[in-house]
């Protein structure tokens, strides 16, 4: 279903008080009655950066893609297919690299703002693993952690299954009523998540309107591009009580997120004297289900092959959906969706993803601070309407209809 198709503004989010009772799983004080927005500062004892994960060499590939695809009973044969995207780097999925990189850029913040905590990092597919992770911080007497996800936004894979992985660790640790567990908001309208975004943007435009072949406006497209999702996922992204429309919080964020880096970057261009009204849309990529189910579109690739026919010569890709640069971008952007451009006759370029961008980092340095001092939500900083998001996601909120509910923490059951 094309993206023009799906999805609205939520409206307000109001925070009435919940059924008496209502308990959120392994949460912190300040949140365990369930409102949406933690309002009272907590003691944290530790940050639990948790992320992807990603195989460290040829021998880890087959065996990284199982658990990635745990459950669903897909051959070796098949995993092979996507394992060729690893091999041709050796085998390496750039994501570890990335992460420690972050993990010391997030530590060098921490200590930079006065603040007493370590971090501990943890993956869902790779070692070092979540549980590993905790028990690590369990070990050094942490009992209060504070979970941060490479991840913006609201999905079954970008944030629900992540606080599944947080109890999955709590359960297989034997730490549950010992350790508490807390989640940092979808960050995906913060603006030291879109700041980079809109710098990348810029660049690439004035590079491409400034260069020898002197690019303007209509020739310019600006696809912004996130992981495609099935349809029934998107639609169940996010708080079901706030009605996003059919593509849920997933599509909804992103289109808003996209619609600020537009017009940020369109102001900086005209002040610069580029005055370019930017022809853009949203377009997904990595799909990697069945063709008989229904997932996000249009393909990045087939709205590239298209561009020539509505005049355009010139493709700027931003990976709105993507904090780093790890396979998905390397490979589906600058391996295939760069082939598209050179097959449809289009100049290529491709944003940075934010990585350990100063202002990415102190975004996330901010988050951390939110819940630490329990700043209240008309204070949060969010660069569109759907935000802040919150820090306790509702009941059912980013279902995945095929695996159905598993126990998660930093959410109301189920």
């Amino acid at each position: 279903m094309a993206a023009e198709n799906l999805g609205r503004k939520a409206p307000p989010a109001s925070d009435a008080p919940l059924a008496e009772g209502a308990v959120v799983s392994a949460a912190t004080d300040a949140v365990k009655d369930g409102a949406k927005w933690a309002s009272a500062p907590t003691s944290y004892d530790a940050i639990l950066l948790a992320s992807f994960g990603g195989p460290e060499g040829q021998d880890d590939v087959i065996p990284f893609l199982r658990n990635v695809t745990a459950g669903r009973g897909i051959p070796d044969a098949r995993l092979e297919e996507v394992a060729v995207h690893y091999r041709a780097h050796g085998g390496v999925s750039p994501i570890n690299e990335q992460n420690r990189e972050l993990l010391a850029a997030l530590e060098a913040e921490i200590a930079r703002r006065g603040i007493n905590l370590p971090v501990y990092w943890g993956n869902r597919n790779w070692g070092p693993y979540v549980v590993d992770a905790v028990h690590a911080a369990h070990e050094a007497g942490a009992t209060k952690l504070l979970g941060l996800a490479t991840s913006a936004y609201s999905s079954y894979s970008s944030c629900r299954q992540y606080r599944e992985d947080f109890a999955d660790a709590l359960e297989a640790s034997s730490l549950q009523g010992v350790v508490e567990i807390d989640k940092v908001r979808p960050y995906f309208d913060h603006p030291g998540f879109v700041e980079p975004f809109v710098e990348g943007l810029v660049d690439a435009v004035r590079d491409l309107a400034q260069g020898s072949d002197a690019f303007g406006a209509e020739d310019i497209e600006v696809l912004f591009t996130t992981h495609s999702v099935p349809m029934s996922d998107a639609a169940k992204s996010g708080p079901a009580e706030l009605g996003y429309g059919e593509g849920g919080a997933y599509f909804a964020q992103h289109m808003a997120v996209s619609e600020v880096v537009i017009a940020q970057a369109q102001e900086r261009l005209a002040e610069a004297g580029l005055d370019l009204p930017l022809h853009w849309q949203l377009v997904f990529q990595s799909r990697s289900g069945p063709p008989s189910q229904p997932w996000l579109e249009p393909d990045i690739n087939d709205v590239i092959e298209e561009l020539p026919a509505a005049g355009r010569r010139a493709v700027i890709v931003v990976p709105i959906g993507f904090v780093s640069d790890h396979m998905e971008v390397l490979w589906d952007l600058d391996n295939e969706a760069r082939e598209s451009a050179e097959t449809a006759g289009l100049a290529f370029r491709r944003t940075p993803t934010p990585g350990v961008h100063p202002a990415y980092v102190a975004g996330l340095v901010d988050l951390l601070l939110e819940r630490i001092n329990g700043v209240p939500a008309d204070e949060r900083e969010a660069c569109t309407d759907l935000g802040p998001a919150f820090d306790v996601c509702r009941a059912g909120c980013c279902e995945n209809e095929r695996l159905g509910f598993r126990p998660a923490v930093a959410g109301l059951k189920p």
